[in-house]
């Protein structure tokens, strides 16, 4: 018979197995969505240039970016818009995903093979010149009945397409699939990914996927339950990420256009629900998009000053728009979003910038004071930390790091911390690696 130790160890096992956290791999800040018909192998680095002309032309300087985001007074202004302007030449996007869904429309089933394959020929090309970003990807059109068919063959002519040029796919490939509604769907995907792997040659695995979340269904499905949490149990190890749709979950619980926005209540409940079905998988999650652009309204040569004084108003204004969407975001604990504008990559990078840069001393002193009283409960100011508290500081930084807003240089510096005990993300085991015992003195004990 089973004993209680038993069967207690084994249902541990099961729970590290199901929840095993964050693996620690880069992340990337945002997504990038263009339409197919589109692509090219060097379109990160075009929509790099776009971004930095927008930032020459409407913030020539840190005092103009500053007060049109409303961050004129902070004290890392100047470093924020130095590495905004680095991070445009260097590095633009960190993750772009071609559309062949709202981005691309219907089209003739000749025309979406043509393009299919043309993406297939652009993807091998950047990976044989070295201009694709770090992550890339795919959205296919939604599995129902109308279109699962037309999406399953883009992904299929254009995944062997690629493999026959390239030998192998770029690396972070991903497909997204969009409004999921039924548990189906998922494992549809998942043998269809697996299918793909079995023809081509492919090591198990290598085909991942990512899901929308853009339907009140997949929040709350008809049997009173959320589909959320299965998800990954039906993804086989395939399932990377989930991607909140602002527009198309707005417009599904009957929200005019007029209020659809990221920063809505209801937006933010299911972003909610995202995080607690999801925590502790590894499962990566995104916000929505700003649809608010931040582009010129007059255009041509011979402008009034009144028309280029409406257009500077017009792109501050949208880059003020996004800029606090995408804090509201990281706020909230979403520290990936979509981008729909090569402009929007300004206000993207330095909202997080400005994010990490503004709490990051006082947070580089509680970390530092916590971990020098060696797990310790401690009283620093007016804020009680404890042992969640630490991870959760240990957390800003290797978010911040991994956004580019701090160096590794600067969170060892600044915390105390070795580069070994950083980039092993746990607070816990760098209380155990500096002496301390289970059971002696416990994070969450207080010492009277």
């Amino acid at each position: 018979m089973t004993t209680t130790h038993d069967a207690l160890r084994a249902a541990n096992l099961a729970f590290a197995v199901r929840y095993p956290g964050e693996s620690g791999t880069r992340q990337p800040v945002h997504t990038v969505y263009g339409g197919a018909q589109l692509f090219r192998p060097d379109a990160a680095r075009r929509l790099g240039d776009v971004a930095l002309r927008a930032l020459d032309e409407y913030a020539p300087d840190a005092t103009v970016l500053g007060d049109a985001l409303g961050i004129a007074n902070h004290p890392a202004l100047a470093t924020i818009y130095d590495r905004v302007r680095s991070k445009l030449l260097r590095e633009p996007v960190e993750d772009f995903r071609v559309d062949f869904e709202d981005g691309y429309g219907n089209r003739p089933d000749a025309e979406e093979d043509r393009h299919a394959r043309a993406v297939a020929e652009s993807l091998a090309a950047g990976m044989r010149d070295g201009t694709l970003p770090p992550f890339v990807g795919v959205r296919i059109k939604p599995l129902n009945e109308e279109l699962r068919a037309r999406a399953t063959r883009t992904l299929e002519i254009l995944v062997t397409d690629v493999v026959r040029q390239a030998g192998r796919l770029p690396e972070q490939f991903v497909v997204t699939v969009p409004k999921i509604v039924i548990i189906e769907q998922v494992e549809h995907i998942v043998a269809e990914l697996e299918r793909l792997e079995t023809v081509l040659l492919l090591p198990a695995g290598t085909l991942r996927f990512e899901i929308m979340v853009e339907t009140p269904q997949i929040v709350l499905g008809s049997d009173g339950r959320s589909l959320l949490p299965r998800i990954p149990d039906v993804s086989g190890g395939r399932l990377v990420g989930a991607h909140f749709g602002t527009y198309d979950y707005t417009a599904g619980v009957n929200i005019t256009a007029a209020h659809q926005h990221m920063r809505h209540s209801a937006c933010d409940y299911a972003k909610h629900v995202m995080q607690v079905a999801f925590a502790g998988t590894g499962v990566w999650l995104s916000d929505g998009s700003t649809t608010v652009m931040p582009v010129a309204i007059h255009r041509g040569d011979g402008l009034t000053a009144a028309q280029i004084a409406a257009n500077r108003a017009s792109v501050h204004g949208a880059w003020k728009r996004h800029f606090d969407d995408v804090t509201h975001s990281l706020v909230g604990g979403f520290y990936q979003g979509w981008d729909l504008h090569p402009a929007q990559l300004v206000t993207r990078y330095a909202a997080l910038y400005a994010f990490f840069l503004d709490g990051i001393d006082a947070a580089a002193a509680r970390l530092s004071n916590f971990v020098g009283k060696a797990a310790q409960a401690t009283l620093v100011g007016d804020v009680f930390d404890d042992a969640a508290t630490g991870q959760g500081l240990l957390n800003f930084f290797l978010r911040g790091v991994n956004s580019g807003a701090i160096t590794e240089a600067d969170a060892v510096a600044m915390t105390g911390l070795a580069v070994e005990e950083l980039r092993g993300r746990s607070f816990m085991t760098i209380l155990r690696n500096r002496g301390m015992r289970d059971g002696h003195q416990g994070a969450g004990e207080v010492r009277g």
